[in-house]
């Protein structure tokens, strides 16, 4: 029994001749086989082929294959065909191969699959709360998987240019959502110095400030618009309110992008540890976005309270 492997790659690739072995882990050479003697009729064998991409920049592969097998004793050819890289409309089983991610080697990943980064909420709890409230009333729902509603990653590979015709930033994006023109609400002294943060995240295709994007905004003021503070109740617990010094009913749950007043080091710690390098993301790459701090809530529409994750 013969393996047949096929590959896109080219001479971008270096492929080895598959290599056979029985369930003891012998070796049986380039070509499976079974002879008289064998214990079993089932005894298994076990193929091995390594396709080495050696290129740069960026190149997804497609894989192939097929098993040709010959009876010895009628001397006939059967063939079967076990696969390639997937659905064509998804190619869930082709990889993709890179240089182009910062901090990590060259290697590969499958780009179909899509994960899930989890916020440490017991940490950052304010803007925990936040993005879960974003990804309830914000219409795409960018980030819930309960939604199916993806983020797609905005890469260094991105085609979408700046002005200066620079290849579109993260920075880009955040200075049309949160300019530095932007006065934040005022808050108790307890919740420390806030910052703008945005949702979707300005390293994403989602943000209001990304061109061409689904929640593209000309500017943050069309976001809805939230703070954090101190509850008026007289005890220590903090709130994330909505700022009606503009809209004065608050957010109409009609906006494409959030923006609000959160703690500073919330704002830059809870996305920080968000492993582009381990998961190879480039450009417009999807994933989703975890908060279990606040799992158990049900709706928008009705005030929910944090719970501590053990």
């Amino acid at each position: 029994m013969d393996w047949k492997v096929a590959s896109s790659c080219d001479d971008q690739c270096i492929q080895t001749p598959p290599k056979w072995t029985d369930d003891n882990g012998t070796d049986t050479g380039g070509s499976a086989y079974w002879v008289t003697q064998t214990s079993s009729q089932y005894d298994r064998r076990w193929g091995t082929v390594l396709t080495k991409w050696v290129g740069s920049g960026k190149k997804q592969i497609d894989l192939g294959w097929e098993v040709t097998a010959k009876v010895g004793a009628g001397g006939n050819d059967a063939t079967a065909n076990f696969g390639t890289s997937g659905d064509t409309r998804v190619r869930e089983l082709a990889p993709r191969c890179d240089t182009l991610v910062a901090g990590a080697k060259p290697g590969c990943t499958l780009p179909y699959f899509h994960p899930t980064f989890t916020v440490d909420t017991n940490l950052y709890p304010a803007a925990g709360a936040y993005y879960w409230l974003m990804q309830e009333r914000l219409p795409d729902h960018a980030g819930a998987r309960r939604w199916d509603s993806l983020l797609h990653y905005l890469g260094p590979d991105t085609t979408v240019k700046n002005s200066a015709g620079d290849p579109w930033t993260t920075d880009d994006s955040r200075k049309v959502v949160c300019p530095t023109s932007w006065k934040k609400h005022t808050a108790d002294s307890s919740v420390g110095a806030t910052d703008c943060d945005e949702y979707a995240m300005a390293s994403t295709h989602e943000s209001g400030g990304f061109p061409g994007g689904v929640n593209q905004v000309s500017g943050g003021d069309q976001c809805a618009q939230y703070f954090t503070d101190r509850m008026t109740n007289g005890n220590t617990e903090f709130g994330l309110f909505a700022d009606t010094r503009t809209a004065t009913r608050g957010p109409s749950g009609n906006e494409r992008c959030g923006r609000a007043a959160i703690n500073s080091t919330q704002n830059e710690k809870a996305f920080s540890k968000l492993p582009v390098a381990r998961w190879r993301l480039l450009d417009n790459d999807g994933y989703f976005v975890n908060l279990p701090g606040y799992a158990h809530c049900q709706g928008a529409d009705k005030t929910c309270t944090w719970k501590k994750i053990g």
